[in-house]
């Protein structure tokens, strides 16, 4: 354990700057652009359930609007913070590519390889990394870059003449929002599974141009087989196989994606308030562990580290 812990931390540090700067960097800009345009002005338009609270000064706000405001802004206001999980997948894409493969452009690989640690252990170091650590690190970015920026448009709020900080501070979502956010770090661990292991198994065995053969080959090929069941009428289910597996290989390693192979959650979350839209998506995410297709891509991930693991023990080295 304190090896694995060990190597996580060596992981990170050593891309310290890509794992931590640059979300920190992203995080900076969003905060900028939230506060220029708080500065531009405080008149603007407010839609909750479809509807229009509100059209012009937020001190025209009504009581019931007010609270409905409050309950909007306690419950999504992590999705403030959207770009940063959106940046999740390209930053964990990037680097299961490059993990396996620089260390052997760099011939650091031999380094490794001379201290007693396992490829078993230096290779889930790595998945954990992806899996885990990274998402863990943005989310918590994610948080407190949603939270300030919720803190500045209440103090705006309240400079323009609607005090809402006790509202806020005594709605239990303010407080609940984080740790439900944070719980649905087991939900995309599974589900990015599959595309880690074929991200990691790539970056084992391609001597070069990782991102070729880890993302342009798989889409490439299914456009070929889909162009050659066309012409030869095959009947081959093009749509099953880029929703089974091009997806799952590249696509889910994005936050949120079971939503997109889950098409019935997306019924359940119309007509719906704010703070019932936020219960369904959490309620949602954690049923989705109920279907055969998330632990199906789990084992298939778990046998692609497998595979990356053999190939960086016995692959000759160049």
């Amino acid at each position: 354990m304190n090896t694995m812990k060990w190597l996580i931390r060596r992981e990170y540090w050593e891309n310290k700057g890509m794992l931590l700067w640059f979300p920190l960097g992203v995080a900076g800009s969003i905060v900028f652009l939230a506060l220029a345009a708080l500065a531009k002005g405080h008149h603007a338009n407010l839609h909750l359930d479809g509807q229009a609270v509100f059209d012009g000064s937020l001190t025209t706000l009504a009581a019931a609007e007010r609270l409905a405001l409050v309950q909007a802004t306690s419950t999504l206001y992590p999705a403030i913070a959207l770009p940063l999980f959106i940046l999740t997948a390209f930053l964990a894409l990037f680097y299961c590519l490059h993990s396996l493969h620089d260390e052997r452009r760099d011939r650091s690989i031999l380094f490794w390889k001379s201290l007693p640690i396992s490829d078993e252990m230096t290779v889930l170091s790595k998945a954990a990394l992806a899996l885990v650590v990274l998402p863990f690190t943005i989310m918590v970015i994610a948080l407190a870059t949603s939270l300030l920026i919720l803190l500045l448009l209440y103090t705006a709020l309240a400079l323009d003449g609607v005090n809402l900080f006790g509202n806020l501070l005594s709605t239990p979502d303010f407080y609940l929002t984080p740790l439900r956010l944070l719980s649905l770090l087991p939900v995309y661990t599974l589900w990015a599974l599959p595309a880690v292991g074929w991200l990691l198994l790539v970056s084992s065995w391609a001597r070069n141009k990782v991102f070729l053969w880890g993302v342009i080959a798989p889409l490439l090929t299914a456009g070929v087989l889909g162009w050659v069941s066309k012409i030869f009428s095959l009947g081959v289910d093009m749509r099953w196989i880029f929703e089974h597996l091009i997806a799952r290989m590249l696509v889910s390693i994005l936050p949120g994606s079971w939503f997109l192979f889950d098409r019935s959650s997306h019924s359940s979350m119309e007509g719906v308030g704010p703070a019932q839209a936020a219960q369904t998506l959490y309620a949602t995410s954690w049923s989705s562990l109920a279907t055969p297709t998330v632990w199906i891509g789990a084992v298939a991930g778990v046998l692609m580290i497998v595979a990356a693991i053999r190939i960086r023990r016995w692959r000759e080295e160049g």
